[in-house]
This record gives structure tokens, sequence and C-alpha cells, in this order.
């Protein structure tokens, strides 16, 4: 009797692409999610959960994402130093206007495993509030994805 099983890659067999997401005009959670499987490596049929097997994510115009509702002024982020008493929160439209990269790396950041794999995730993503990125070299040949592409 013939046994079959699933054939799982190692790390070394996985190749990594670098995929560029623009996120001019895209709603906040939905441009998180794609970028969350595409970090995953949820969207190749080479995923294996205990392996790296997502690509590097470049995500260009994180200042110019949008969100639905009143989100702006009711979102709120939380930041604790441990020390008591000195729990500060900021709004989303505060932090969109001093950091907007942080907003998209705390939404991708809820979406990935909560474990050593999860934070390898997140070391490879890349957010610039504006078009331009040091990582032209990585990305050549390729246009940014959006909504519709993705």
């Amino acid at each position: 009797m013939k046994r079959t099983s699933t054939y799982f890659p190692k790390q070394d067999e996985v190749e990594a692409k670098w995929r560029v997401f623009d996120a001019t005009g895209q709603t906040l959670g939905r441009i998180a999610r794609d970028i969350s499987v595409a970090l995953q490596g949820k969207d190749k049929p080479s995923y294996t959960p205990h392996t790296l097997t997502g690509d590097f994510v470049v995500v260009l115009n994180a200042s110019r994402i949008r969100v639905t509702g009143r989100k702006l002024m009711q979102k709120t982020y939380y930041r604790h130093s441990g020390y008591v008493g000195n729990l500060k929160s900021f709004k989303l439209k505060d932090v969109l206007e001093t950091h907007p990269e942080r907003v998209i790396t705390l939404a991708v950041k809820g979406m990935l495993p909560r474990n050593h794999q999860g934070r390898q995730m997140l070391r490879r993503l890349r957010v610039f509030a504006d078009g331009d990125h040091p990582h032209q070299a990585q990305v050549q040949d390729q246009t940014p994805e959006t909504e519709a592409a993705a």
C-alpha cells in the first residue's frame, strides 16, 4: 500500500519576492488584510504554516489611506511604559498626521500570528509615507498592487 504524504517546503527552498502595495485611496483594514496575507505567504501554493513562505512587502503612500465612518476621531491607539499612571492615548487623526507609517504597521501587526514567526514576518514589512523608497533594486520590474489587482 502506497502511503501519500503532504510535501512541506523547507526554509531554504522558498524564494521570497518583493511586492509593492500603493495605499492611495485604499481602506485601512482591506489593505492591511492583503499585506498580512502576502507576508504570511497564504496566497502561494507553497504555503507552509511553520515556515516563512511570505514575501517582502513595500507599502507606498501610507499618508493617503482612507478610513470609513468616524474612525478618524474615535479610533484610539494606546501605549504604556510600564510605570503606574503612564498610559498614553492617541487618536487616529493625530497619528496619521505625525507618523502615518505606524497606522498601517499596527493594523498589519494585529493580523499576524503572535509568536516568533509573526515577528519575523513583521520585519519584512517596509512602510513609507510617500511614494519614494530605497528598495528600487529589489522591486524592479513590478508595478504597485492595488485592491483591484491584488
